[in-house]
């Protein structure tokens, strides 16, 4: 029987619940690495045993951890992590020109083929790749060679946080960076430009309608259509239904259009959920209620999931990369909290239930079925 596995990184380690599809009853094993921060866990699509864990401190660096058992035993791995050649500068928050400098990496994303190849988004903002399962890694350059020097950091530092892959071209790549926007690049990484035509951002940027500079938090694709992905900005749910060249606003009838993460239901690629939070000074749900948006028309029309989530006194945050699906016929969503909750649903948002709680503050949540 197939069961499903969610990887939850923390700011004091990592986490790996399990359950069987009925999904009533879980595991909790952890934490992994006590004490570091886990910006990122995630499992390998081509390999379940493999998992790649971003672990970090202030202290000691960044460290990959890598685990060919499905999270038994762990072994670093390649942790050099060079910009190719000079690398110039880039904006900082007074407009000055700064050095790039490498200080973590946010987000890993496995090829859904090749076991042994991986990539790796960090901070100051690059992409880099390793095609031997993360021992050595080496940058992607063209990427920061579109207008690199104009991107400035956002509130959480200048990082590249998320790496969409085109199931059905491997070469297809989009990458979204705060506060630079999303780039794309059609020969595996060689070359990139910004895919942002159509993304406004008033008071943020002097020029509000510019190709470099827009706050993105969080982009995601539906395996089945891969032409078109949705957004979650730092204000405005947004949707290109042609791989980036224009994108058009769809944040209806949310009751905020500020939030972290955005997801795609696994077997419906019109159905997708955000989870609002105020705004981009007060980070926790309006009105102190806790609730998943879902609209099951692709935007605009959205309404609010509640069963089993608090609807009083609520104040945690819900960050970019901590929100997943997995792929049963009765799909679940999963999502974690600054508070140190996870929550599961395991009839498409309909219900919730908690299913750890008083873990440190997650950044991460990622779901994989396994045989």
């Amino acid at each position: 029987m197939s069961k499903v596995r969610i990887l939850v990184g923390t700011r004091k380690g990592g986490f790996i619940l399990t359950s069987d599809e009925g999904r009533k009853k879980w595991s909790v094993e952890g934490p992994l690495f006590p004490g570091w921060e886990l910006f990122h866990i995630k499992g390998s699509p081509a390999d379940p045993d493999r998992i790649y864990a971003a672990q970090s401190t202030g202290w000691f660096g960044q460290v990959i951890q890598r685990s060919d058992d499905g999270g038994k035993s762990w072994e670093p791995v390649g942790n050099e992590f060079q910009y190719e050649g000079d690398p110039g500068t880039h904006m900082d928050f007074s407009g000055n020109q700064h050095p790039w400098e490498f200080s973590r990496v946010w987000y890993m994303e496995p090829s859904p083929h090749d076991r042994d190849l991986v990539y790796a988004g960090v901070e100051d903002a690059a992409i880099f790749r390793s095609s031997n399962g993360g021992q050595s890694w080496a940058e992607l350059p063209g990427l920061r060679e579109a207008k690199g020097h104009l991107w400035q950091p956002g509130a959480g530092g200048l990082c590249l946080h998320k790496i969409v892959i085109d199931p059905r071209n491997p070469n297809r790549i989009f990458t979204a960076i705060s506060a630079a926007g999303v780039f794309r690049t059609d020969d595996g990484g060689e070359n990139w430009k910004p895919a942002t035509n159509g993304l406004v951002s008033r008071y943020e940027i002097p020029e509000e309608k510019a190709d470099v500079g827009h706050c993105v938090h969080n982009i995601a694709m539906h395996p089945s259509n891969p032409d078109v992905l949705f957004m979650q900005k730092h204000w405005d749910v947004m949707r290109t239904d042609n791989a980036g060249e224009e994108w058009t606003e769809i944040s209806g009838n949310l009751p905020s259009d500020f939030g972290f993460p955005i997801v795609v239901h696994p077997h419906e690629p019109e159905t997708i959920y955000v989870v609002p939070i105020k705004s981009d000074a007060e980070h926790y749900p309006p009105e102190g209620k806790l609730r998943v948006y879902r609209s099951r028309s692709g935007g605009q029309e959205w309404e609010a999931l509640t069963s089993g989530l608090p609807q009083e006194n609520c104040y945690v945050n819900i960050l970019r990369t901590a929100m997943s699906v997995d792929t049963f016929d009765s799909a679940g969503v999963y999502f974690g909290t600054t508070g140190g909750q996870v929550y599961a649903s395991a009839d498409s948002g309909d219900h919730w239930t908690s299913i750890v709680r008083d873990l440190p503050a997650v950044l991460s949540v990622e779901a994989q079925v396994l045989p």
